[in-house]
């Protein structure tokens, strides 16, 4: 076994590897940037090491600094998690180049099957059936050019990563250059590549994978499959093992199928490979092959009893694996919730800041896996997931009542988060009747986040210098003709004799944080520049967007919200701004001047 592990991750993933090598006696080298310097992760390692400035392309994305870090430490292995590096072959044939081993499959394997065009045609030669698609790398002809023979609607997808990261529809050839535009900047900040490709879309499918694993002695298994259908804009939302009503005869093929692709390429490590099913759940589709742990791991853990990651570690020092197919046993149900820092009643805002009171499920068969504790901050960067909540049961109807209680205890403050959203979908008929599809949410969305003013949020973290015994907040969501604004309204009972001077009592009320806000556009929430679409002088209507920031690797547009003209710009692509800040000066036309 190896005598050091370096995690080149960060939040729940990195937690969930630090603990699972504590559990083997293996010391961890944690890596953090500038944002995560008081994270959960590295107050959990041996040891910790900084790696860059808080943007994921100066830390976590920086493969030659986490390498020389590995080196420097003197770790035998280095652990990829899932995002970021997980998938890049570049950085696992690096890791075995400076002498370490990679706990991952092989750089070649990675490279086929981490490159989703290549990985159809792995597929195809496996005898997969796949849907129609285009290389990837196309330029804006070459992509209408292919789309017209895929056929509308269809996906952009990135080429490489996953998460539904990079990935849009798209209905019509004029929406088809955006989405391309987009979809290409969404894959190079999450996993430094921009390629995408194209894909037919299918209608209503249930989205459905198989966990396979192998060892370096050519076994392969799989250890059931998952289901993964409840998603809002292609981003996984809750997870179960092992996906429910399918027939038997389907569910044997898709397992079959995916050890037959592991199988064909020599794979060993824990590896997804993910199908579509059809509505009718006749036919299935190859989509992707993930060459890493799944963030959904664990169900597959609750309803086996296996460690994922433990198994990881054996394969990648070279053990056999200790079970046969034959002798794995599936018993139970098992779903998951991603908890996850944004606001449903303010459109999925992401929410950034210091969490406050941290409250957590507890009970028998539940499951919790988080990256951050209470006083932690969560910074505008990287992924908006908080963590996850996890549940088992002896059926699924068992596992999804101790779920919904679970999220009922779950409680975070100072920050917004989705855990009433999770709640109400794990609580729907459609749910529970399995009549859910993978746009299904968006279809429920005014059902699951009902319209309203104000959202409750929690309590801010105290500030004792201030006198400030305690900051319970509201978020209150207004119309202006602008767009909404979010505001966060905290109310503060102020303390006397903590501060010299200060001898006031009583409430006092305040805005805190200003997610939008009249009359100048500005930045919804902390955030990179990705896009300035216009420049001074350029005429403007209210609908015209002027810049795309990004936030835990969301982009949001910023629009004018008045006609005028341009006549300053106050940021620059790349650069990161904090909410509130002005993004440019128009002088309003006629129309929009105020009157004397």
């Amino acid at each position: 076994m190896f005598s050091s592990v370096l995690i080149s991750n960060r939040g729940e993933i990195a937690v969930r590897l630090i603990r699972a090598c504590r559990t083997l006696g293996i010391p961890c080298v944690a890596v953090y940037s500038d944002a995560d310097a008081d994270a959960l992760h590295v107050r959990l390692a041996d040891r910790a090491v900084r790696i860059g400035e808080g943007p994921a392309r100066n830390s976590y994305l920086d493969a030659e600094a986490i390498i020389a870090a590995a080196v420097t430490e003197g770790v035998a292995a280095i652990h990829p998690g899932y995002g970021f590096l997980s998938e890049d072959p570049a950085f696992a044939q690096g890791v075995i180049d400076a002498g370490l081993t990679f706990i991952g499959p092989s750089p070649g394997v990675m490279a086929t099957m981490a490159d989703k065009t290549a990985a159809r045609s792995a597929a195809i030669a496996a005898g997969l059936p796949v849907l129609p698609g285009s290389r990837a790398g196309l330029d804006a002809g070459a992509a209408r050019v292919a789309a017209r023979a895929i056929g509308y609607p269809l996906l952009v997808k990135a080429a490489f990563g996953g998460g539904g990261r990079g990935m849009r529809i798209v209905a019509s050839e004029a929406a088809l250059a955006p989405a391309l535009e987009s979809a290409a900047r969404e894959a190079q900040a999450s996993f430094g590549k921009p390629e995408v490709f194209l894909e037919r879309y299918v209608e209503r499918p249930r989205h459905v994978e198989v966990q396979v694993f192998g060892d370096q002695h050519g076994h392969v298994v799989h250890l059931g499959d998952r289901d993964c259908t409840m998603q809002r804009r292609h981003q996984k939302v809750i997870e179960e093992a092992p996906a429910p009503d399918l027939p038997p005869d389907l569910r044997r093929e898709l397992h079959e199928a995916a050890v037959r692709l592991a199988r064909s390429v020599g794979y060993v490590g824990a590896g997804t490979v993910e199908f579509l099913v059809n509505a009718a759940r006749e036919n299935f589709y190859f989509l992707e092959m993930n060459t890493r742990l799944q963030v959904e791991h664990g169900v597959t853990e609750l309803i086996t009893g296996l460690d994922l990651v433990e198994l990881q570690l054996l394969a990648a020092a070279g053990r056999a694996l200790p079970f046969t197919q034959a002798e794995v046993v599936l018993r139970g149900h098992a779903i998951e919730g991603r908890i996850a820092a944004e606001d449903p009643a303010a459109g999925f805002m992401p929410s950034t800041g210091r969490i406050g009171r941290l409250d957590m499920p507890a009970g028998p068969w539940v499951r919790t896996d988080f990256g951050f504790g209470p006083g932690d901050t969560v910074p505008p960067f990287y992924d908006s997931m908080l963590g996850k909540v996890l549940a088992w049961g002896n059926g699924r109807a068992e596992a999804a009542r101790r779920l919904s209680g679970a999220l009922a205890e779950t409680r975070i403050d100072g920050i917004a988060s989705n855990c009433t959203f999770l709640r109400r979908v794990v609580d729907s008929d459609a749910f529970a009747q399995v009549k859910h599809d993978v746009g299904w949410i968006e279809r429920a969305a005014e059902t699951l986040t009902p319209a309203g003013a104000t959202e409750s949020v929690g309590e801010a973290v105290a500030d004792s210098e201030d006198g400030i015994r305690a900051l319970p907040f509201r978020r209150e969501v207004l119309d202006t003709p602008q767009g909404q604004v979010v505001l966060d309204i905290r109310t503060a009972q102020m303390e006397p004799g903590l501060r010299a001077g200060r001898q006031r009592r009583g409430p006092a009320t305040m805005v805190s944080h200003v997610q939008a806000a009249m009359p100048g556009p500005v930045a919804p929430i902390d955030a990179t520049v990705v896009n300035v679409a216009v420049a001074v002088g350029d005429v403007v209507t209210g609908a015209t967007v002027l810049a795309m920031v990004e936030a835990m690797k969301m982009e949001m547009p910023i629009r004018a919200g008045i006609d005028g003209i341009v006549t300053a710009l106050h940021v620059a692509v790349g650069e990161t701004i904090k909410a509130g800040a002005l993004v440019c000066a128009i002088e309003p036309s006629a129309d929009h001047r105020e009157t004397p």
